[in-house]
């Protein structure tokens, strides 16, 4: 681990995108905002596992510091290529940021949605997890 005992404590954010190309068949379950499987409904379920996810990002990452999250959220927008973008972002008051919190969420979420989706189709990509933007640590970044 890297030590971050002389470090300042200071609030501390990261948001992280991960998108999810769906093939027509799955698109044509959605049902207002939801698409519904032998399941459950799928967004809700995504939203939860990536909030989980990114509470224990420390047991999946070996050398990430164990973090108490103040704040995370899992939301969605679909992109003008009929692509599912999800969204994670992670809140701290600490030491250490939270980047790697938000890409977690964000790529477990986007697991969920392809495990509650492959019943009807294995024709999905997940592709694009990266981070969106931090800020609070040594150096603020946002992506272009």
């Amino acid at each position: 681990m890297v030590d971050v005992s002389l470090k300042a404590i200071t609030h501390r954010t990261a948001t992280a995108k991960a998108t999810v190309h769906l093939p027509p068949s799955v698109i044509e379950k959605l049902q207002g905002e939801e698409i519904h499987t032998k399941k459950g409904p799928v967004l809700q379920t995504a939203i939860l596992a990536g909030i989980m996810g990114a509470k224990k990002t420390s047991e999946l990452i070996p050398l990430c510091h164990p973090l108490a999250l103040e704040n995370c959220k899992v939301s969605f927008q679909w992109d003008d290529h009929q692509q599912l973008v999800i969204y994670c972002t992670a809140e701290i008051t600490g030491k250490t940021g939270v980047e790697m919190e938000a890409l977690t969420g964000a790529g477990v979420a986007a697991l969920t949605v392809y495990d509650m989706c492959k019943a009807f189709s294995h024709d999905i990509v997940i592709k694009d997890i990266c981070l969106m933007e931090k800020s609070g640590g040594k150096r603020d970044f946002k992506r272009k």
